[in-house]
């Protein structure tokens, strides 16, 4: 395949929109950037519309047995359903990648949407309320597939689960942790059917984070990084538990406090079938 070089191709184009959440919105597609996210979206079965790289970027053995997988793969495929497969020169590369020496390589893959009523069960479950930062959302994520939690809620909209930052930030557990986006009403509605024990956060809440952990399957809530929970979602958890504040700070990065109870409660699950 001929080496695209021009700014104005439509392949480059397209990746370089998006960037925008409204590209994303509309194309269904995301970006993926670096060897090892590229490699472990590919490892995890999600879909491919087209890679590019730069082969004289392209040094990674990983990276270029996985470049000659995917042709192979696509030899043959019906037009429409193949992955393209594109070199583009360093230059356009470099105007793609959105951090400072990139690995020469990136994927324009096809969202996932997972909904509430397809959900297999699961013991462990993040919910996050209207966030607003999309690096936190990348740290939890990668938190979750860390501590071995299951799936990421994402309710009352906040920042898009396919921004460019939380695909990087989330190290890859972007593809391994599900995340279903939904209102809090919905929600609520659902875990009451499933059975879910629903522990919600807050700084003025009673009960110290570490009481033991529920035996029935749970999910933890958290409020928005601004606001927090509000008194009626505060009301739907079935327990509110605090992180103590010892020192001046009033409270922790929302990625930081997910990591904790996560840890924490997991952990007290698993300590309590050892007992």
């Amino acid at each position: 395949m001929d080496m695209v070089t021009s700014q104005a191709n439509l392949l480059v184009k397209t990746a370089r929109s998006l960037r925008t959440r409204k590209a994303r919105d509309k194309t269904g597609l995301f970006i993926v950037e670096g060897i090892h996210p590229v490699g472990t979206a590919y490892e995890a079965g999600w879909e491919f519309s087209s890679i590019l790289f730069a082969p004289e970027m392209l040094i990674s053995n990983y990276a270029l047995d996985l470049v000659e997988t995917l042709r192979k793969e696509n030899t043959g495929n019906k037009p429409g359903t193949r992955t393209v497969v594109q070199p583009v020169t360093r230059k356009i590369l470099e105007s793609l990648a959105d951090k400072d020496n990139p690995q020469g390589i990136i994927g324009i893959v096809r969202q996932r949407h997972p909904v509430l009523q397809k959900l297999g069960g699961f013991k462990y479950g993040v919910a996050l309320v209207s966030p607003q930062d999309p690096g936190n959302i990348g740290t939890i994520q990668r938190s979750m597939d860390a501590a071995s939690a299951d799936v990421l809620f994402l309710l009352d909209g906040g920042v898009d689960p396919f921004h460019p930052s939380v695909v990087r930030a989330s190290m890859g557990a972007i593809f391994s942790i599900p995340t279903v986006q939904c209102s809090f009403e919905e929600f609520i509605g659902w875990a009451s059917q499933a059975g879910y024990f629903l522990i919600g956060t807050s700084a003025h809440a009673e009960l110290d984070y570490r009481i033991p952990a529920p035996t029935n399957p749970w999910i933890l809530i958290f409020g928005s990084e601004q606001k927090g929970l509000t008194t009626d979602q505060q009301n739907a958890c079935d327990r509110m538990i605090a992180i103590p504040m010892h020192g001046k700070t009033s409270s922790l990065n929302l990625g930081v406090a997910v990591s904790i109870l996560l840890y924490e409660f997991i952990n007290a699950s698993r300590w309590e079938k050892t007992e």
